[in-house]
C-alpha cells in the first residue's frame, strides 16, 4: 500500500516537472526529482539545502554537492526560460512573462514539494 502511494507521488512529480518544462535529459532533472522527493518526506530539509539536501543527493549519485547544486540550478534556469509560463503562474504566482527573475533552487524545490504533497493528499 505504501509503495502504491509513493509511486503515485512519483507520477505526480513527473507530470509536474514535464509541465514546468524541466528537460529529462539533464542531470539536474534527476537531482531535482530526488530533492523534491526528499523534501516532500521532510519539509525541514529545504531549510538546509547546502548542508543536508545536496550532500544526500551527491552521495546517492556519487558526485559532489557543488555539481548537484549547479545541475539543479541549470535545470531550473532551462525550465524558467523554455517552460510553460502558466505552470509557473499557478505554482509561484509569477512567471518570466511578468518580468520576474527565476525562483531560487530552494524556492523551486519547496514549491513543487508543497504542491506535490497537496495533490497527493487530494488523490
Amino acid at each position: 500500500m505504501e509503495n502504491q502511494a509513493e509511486k503515485s507521488l512519483e507520477e505526480l512529480l513527473f507530470d509536474m516537472m514535464v509541465n514546468m518544462g524541466v528537460p529529462a535529459h539533464l542531470k539536474g532533472y534527476h537531482y531535482l526529482k530526488a530533492a523534491v522527493m526528499l523534501v516532500s518526506e521532510d519539509m525541514r530539509a529545504v531549510g538546509s539545502v547546502t548542508k543536508l539536501l545536496y550532500p544526500e543527493i551527491a552521495k546517492r549519485y556519487n558526485t559532489t554537492d557543488g555539481k548537484v547544486e549547479r545541475a539543479i540550478r541549470n535545470a531550473i534556469e532551462v525550465s524558467w526560460e523554455r517552460g510553460n509560463p502558466k505552470a509557473f503562474e499557478e505554482l509561484f504566482g509569477y512567471s518570466k512573462e511578468n518580468g520576474y527573475t527565476r525562483p531560487t533552487n530552494s524556492e523551486y524545490i519547496a514549491a513543487i514539494a508543497d504542491a506535490l504533497i497537496l495533490k497527493g493528499m487530494a488523490s
